[in-house]
């Protein structure tokens, strides 16, 4: 990791490399341009009240995380990196479901297009739909509810016309057209995978105000605090973030006409957190739904529970479930992304066997035992990420940063991978590091 750090420098000297991280850098520049630039039609006064109220966390507060707080600004990128992330999500999730999915993710690199394709399609769909739906909670004053202390007083769209509410969604949806092109234009020309990229200039554009916050409302002190835990947390994300359980394959030899194949050995790499940041958003959404369902739902019981506990990100009873989602979410997509069956299949294809395990069921059942025992500690480093920040917020009664641990998590992650992207590329055009 230091040797990477040192190396880190170099790239100024690769003309190729420094043109890649110029063009990411600009890239980014652009999409928070247009994270910043109102859609035309909407009352600016109104956008304003609803920027303060987004300040105090919800579901609001969350989804504008992920948009570089470009939705309370009901800007041309409002919708930010959101639908795309969605739109992958149930891809992915369908791939282990329906059987077209299924033959497309095992052709290689052309059934990756296709399934490329489809992630775009169907983010274009959610788009026009969240913009619909948006539009439509920007006049009746329903967004005002999605967070803690929110009103339903706040009408951003007072002409309400049926040509304007179809400017404001095209415009909305095109702008989530062009931040996902943006992406793809960061990974084939730019560093990094650009979805990933985006995400970071997304909830780090949120930091220094998170950091205002925090010394406004609880002092020096409590922020010297908060800052010391997050560098402690960045370490331990750093170093889970390269903990990996290699599973040794060996393949057999055989002989094709005069030839000999085979014989060598490899292994199959399984991370510690090998879900990522996805339980977190899984485990935030499933959260937001009782809020939603007491707006359609009239049992003054249930909207008593709601605001009394699920309101407020930094709520106990929020942060316990909120801990065990996060938990549970990341067993569900470890087993929907790593199939045992499927890897003991390829295996058992391509002619190669785990030392001392029979192959078959045997392979699968030892995959699904290895598999769980790392993903256990993964889940709970996940889920303490997540919390530690808000327990402290919640001791301290600080409401106005409540999604640091996610901060830390998704710029830690998306740091480390761009700095090994960047070592690889330096290592390949410098014969150096192969010779020491």
């Amino acid at each position: 990791m230091l040797e990477s750090l040192r190396n880190l420098g170099r790239f100024v000297k690769v003309p190729d490399l420094r043109n890649k991280v110029l063009f990411t850098i600009g890239v980014v520049a652009l999409y928070q341009i247009g994270a910043n630039v109102t859609v035309p039609g909407v009352s600016f006064k109104a956008v304003q009240q609803l920027e303060t109220q987004a300040k105090a966390g919800g579901i609001l507060g969350f989804l504008n995380l992920f948009s570089g707080g470009g939705l309370t600004k009901i800007a041309v990128f409002g919708l930010g990196i959101m639908p795309y992330i969605t739109s992958s999500i149930i891809i992915q999730l369908l791939s282990g479901v329906i059987p077209r999915f299924m033959e497309w993710r095992d052709q290689g690199a052309v059934g990756q297009k296709k399934l490329t394709q489809a992630t775009r399609y169907l983010t274009v769909l959610l788009a026009l739909a969240q913009s619909t739906g948006l539009a439509y909670a920007f006049h009746s004053g329903l967004l005002g509810i999605l967070q803690s202390g929110g009103s339903k007083t706040i009408d951003l769209i007072p002409d309400f016309t049926v040509p304007r509410v179809a400017f404001i969604v095209l415009t909305l949806t095109a702008g989530t057209a062009f931040v996902m092109w943006l992406g793809e234009l960061i990974t084939q020309r730019g560093i990094g995978q650009g979805m990933s990229i985006l995400i970071f200039a997304s909830v780090v554009a949120g930091i220094p105000y998170g950091g205002g916050a925090v010394l406004a409302q609880g002092g020096a002190l409590k922020l010297s605090v908060l800052i010391l835990v997050a560098i402690a947390l960045i370490v331990a994300i750093v170093f889970v973030e390269n903990g990996q359980r290699r599973i040794p394959v060996t393949f057999a030899r055989r002989v094709v006409g005069r030839r000999m194949y085979g014989g060598s050995s490899t292994y199959i790499p399984l991370k510690v957190n090998q879900a990522g940041v996805i339980p977190i958003i899984f485990a935030s959404s499933i959260l937001y739904i009782p809020l939603l369902a007491t707006n359609i739902i009239p049992w003054t019981g249930l909207r008593s529970w709601v605001n009394n506990n699920l309101v407020n990100p930094i709520n106990p009873t929020y942060i316990i479930l909120y801990f065990f989602l996060i938990v549970a979410f990341t067993f569900f997509y470890v087993q929907v992304t790593f199939d045992p069956h499927q890897q003991a299949d390829i295996i058992r294809k391509q002619g190669g066997y785990i030392p001392g395990i029979r192959p078959g069921q045997p392979t699968v059942t030892y995959l699904s035992r290895i598999l769980n025992r790392i993903t256990f500690p993964g889940s709970l480093f996940l889920a303490l990420v997540a919390v530690v920040p808000s327990i402290l917020l919640a001791l301290w009664h600080i409401n106005q940063y409540p999604f640091a641990g996610t901060t830390l998590l998704i710029a830690a992650g998306v740091s480390l991978e761009t700095l090994k992207q960047i070592d690889s590329q330096l290592m390949m055009r410098n014969y150096e590091g192969f010779l020491q």
